[in-house]
């Protein structure tokens, strides 16, 4: 059971139930606990508890504990993005653009989170500096997803109320879903990429992991700095759709059976959902044949620390971002005209839909053991990555929205519905979220 969530932490704070030195107290045993092992790669939890000081009691996280993905500046700490290939990056001068956004609004910044290397993989496998287990399962180990992967695992142990994290293709929505808390990717263009190190500047976006969406809401009120127009409209008066083709294929045992269920409980609770092809689905992979925008643009970004350091790498990330090296400058073209007429495609057939359903992602989380760093695993892991990917990756290429809330049920592993659409839907999505978090949440 996760701990309560932001907004019901700033209510017992106002009632005098609890106070911010005792969450920042409970935040650090909790990042301290074997269940936030590797998630962290450090922890300023005395400087937290002195900027917390300073906040006033009516900020919007009032001194509570955010944490930051190691992909984000921190004024007088180096940017290391999950790597070793940057371990002679001098301390950064001033914060990024989000953190000093959450640190306006009253955050207490306790520490920075562990990431897939340079945020290139879905799975959340870091060869450096340890992977963090999923706190799911106290008896397996199993993957936390990324690549925002110790951001998840802060926000599900306690350790922090929001994980800020990016998301390129799934980063943010993936360890949601595998670690059953909240994921909310915004249209990229409504936050600062300022101060955050680059996979895509095409896709990236940066944006937050919280324990419940209406703690998704308030962190996205913060990062975008604008208000969510929210609605109190009913489920009922949603049109949505699910998508049959692509991305319900191969889903396991459990997936399917909290997908079907969820749909069941939604449709009794009035909600109206038609299932539909959405046939340009199955276009992205010759779309990006190539190796996509995020080789490309990686590789014009790490060719030069490549050259000095790129036995530093992990092997897989590596192998992933040379692939950009390939790219010719027409693909390179052609690959944006494409994406252009592709999302025409998409919206013309989703026309008249508040939004899509569809499983966050197919799989619950597989034990780190299959996939762990080794070349007699890689296989499994680019298979693992690659399906864990597929759903969420669609967003970013529409230059969409989407949230990933928990669906399953009590004892078994965690399953991530997500609910998407297009460019500036961001409102939509959170409402409706809202209200499908009530009815799964409610007793049935």
């Amino acid at each position: 059971m996760l701990r309560p969530d932001l907004h019901s932490t700033r209510e017992r704070l106002r009632q005098g139930q609890s106070s911010v030195a005792d969450e920042l107290a409970l935040a650090r045993d909790a990042a301290a606990s074997p269940a936030c092992a590797h998630a962290f790669l450090k922890t300023r939890f005395d400087a937290a508890a002195a900027e917390a000081g300073r906040v006033a009691a009516d900020a919007p996280l009032a001194g509570l504990p955010v944490s930051v993905k190691d992909l984000f500046d921190v004024a007088g700490e180096a940017t290391h993005a999950g790597s070793i290939a940057l371990a002679d990056a001098g301390p950064a001068t001033a914060d990024a653009a989000s953190v000093a956004r959450l640190r306006a609004a009253g955050g207490a910044v306790v520490g920075r989170t562990n990431m897939s290397e340079f945020a290139f993989s879905g799975v959340g496998i870091n060869p450096h500096h340890g992977t963090p287990a999923n706190p799911c399962d106290p008896q397996v180990p199993r993957i936390p997803g990324g690549s925002s992967s110790g951001g998840a695992v802060s926000v599900a142990t306690g350790a922090a109320f929001i994980g800020l994290g990016s998301d390129t293709g799934g980063s943010i929505r993936i360890p949601a879903a595998l670690c059953g808390i909240v994921g909310f990717k915004n249209t990229a263009r409504l936050t600062p990429l300022q101060g955050a190190y680059p996979l895509s500047w095409t896709l990236d976006t940066v944006c937050a992991m919280t324990r419940s969406v209406r703690d998704a809401v308030l962190a996205h009120e913060i990062l975008a700095a604008r208000t969510v127009a929210r609605s109190d409209k009913p489920l009922s008066a949603y049109r949505l759709a699910v998508a049959t083709t692509q991305m319900q294929d191969g889903l396991d045992a459990t997936v399917s059976r909290a997908f079907e269920r969820t749909l069941r409980q939604l449709r009794d609770a009035g909600a109206r959902i038609d299932e539909i092809a959405l046939a340009p689905i199955q276009d992205l992979g010759s779309l990006q044949s190539t190796g996509g925008f995020t080789a490309a643009e990686s590789y014009s970004w790490h060719h030069q620390i490549l050259a000095a350091h790129g036995e530093r790498y992990d092997p897989r990330v590596r192998l992933r971002i040379e692939r950009g090296a390939n790219m010719k400058a027409w693909e390179y073209l052609d690959l944006q005209r494409a994406r252009a007429a592709w999302i025409a495609d998409v919206e013309k057939a989703l026309a008249g839909y508040d939004a899509v359903l569809s499983p966050t992602v197919p799989m619950v989380a597989p034990p780190i053991a299959e996939v762990a760093p080794g070349a007699e695993r890689d296989e499994a892991f680019f298979r693992t990555n690659a399906l864990l990917l597929r759903n969420t990756s669609v967003v970013n290429m529409l230059d969409g929205c989407a949230l990933s809330l928990p669906c399953q049920a009590p004892g078994e592993l965690p399953v991530g519905l997500m609910a998407w659409h297009g460019a500036l839907r961001d409102d939509t999505i959170l409402s409706l979220s809202l209200q499908i978090e009530r009815v799964l949440s409610s007793p049935s």
